[in-house]
């Protein structure tokens, strides 16, 4: 039985539903942040989506716990277990300024529109302590963070390295048997610290089937 693997959806919940469609049999999602769209609307859609934080999502909703049924949010430094796998969580993105930050303790202040209240919120990015909790997991199917470990370089290989060390450091102390990230809306797919590293594409262009049995991971591109 797979389970399914989403990219960034910006509020494209209508390309989830079709995604879902082709595949009744998927009885769970997985996905890597930046689920709301502009305006921090989330949708019901037509199975379980299993989440993490990205930098573009209302985080008061998610605070609040507010969502659509089909919604699960996956809070940082946490283990679950989901169809038989074992799934960490590491969302939201690197910001050296807040990462000794106690995560109860990120400032949250309220600007004049939507958007400029998330870019103020700094429930965002992920901290010292979260990184440090799931370095010590043990047996972990897959790690699920938004950043990408290092080195990643944008365009195509052309721009600097976007990566952050701390999802390297995780990737070494957890060591999953998969990663799955974002942000980039870019696919990519190596090996680091001897894990399979798989970057995902926005929903509109590609998603993944991770068979919970054989572990075979399938990327389909549309």
């Amino acid at each position: 039985m797979p389970v399914g693997v989403l990219g960034d959806i910006h509020g494209d919940f209508a390309s989830v539903r079709q995604i879902m469609s082709r595949h009744p049999d998927v009885r769970s999602w997985l996905a890597i942040g930046d689920l709301a769209d502009d305006e921090g609307r989330y949708e019901d859609v037509d199975a379980p989506i299993y989440w993490i934080k990205g930098n573009n999502e209302n985080f008061d909703a998610i605070a609040s716990g507010h969502l659509p049924p089909s919604l699960h949010f996956i809070s940082n430094g946490t283990l679950v277990e989901i169809d038989g796998l074992r799934v960490a969580a590491l969302g939201g993105t690197f910001a050296p300024t807040w990462y000794e930050t106690p995560a109860a303790a990120l400032p949250h202040p309220v600007k004049r529109t939507v958007k400029a209240t998330t870019l103020a919120d700094k429930r965002r990015h992920f901290v010292r302590e979260e990184v440090n909790r799931c370095k010590a997991f043990e047996d972990v199917d897959v790690l699920l963070t938004h950043e990408a470990p290092r080195p990643y370089r944008v365009r195509g290989g052309k721009g600097p390295d976007a990566g952050k060390t701390a999802i390297n450091e995780v990737l070494i102390g957890m060591h999953p048997r998969f990663h799955f990230f974002g942000h980039h809306h870019e696919l990519s797919d190596r090996r680091l610290a001897g894990v399979r590293s798989i970057g995902l594409d926005l929903v509109s262009r590609s998603y993944g089937l991770l068979d919970n049995d054989t572990l075979e991971f399938e990327l389909v591109t549309w």
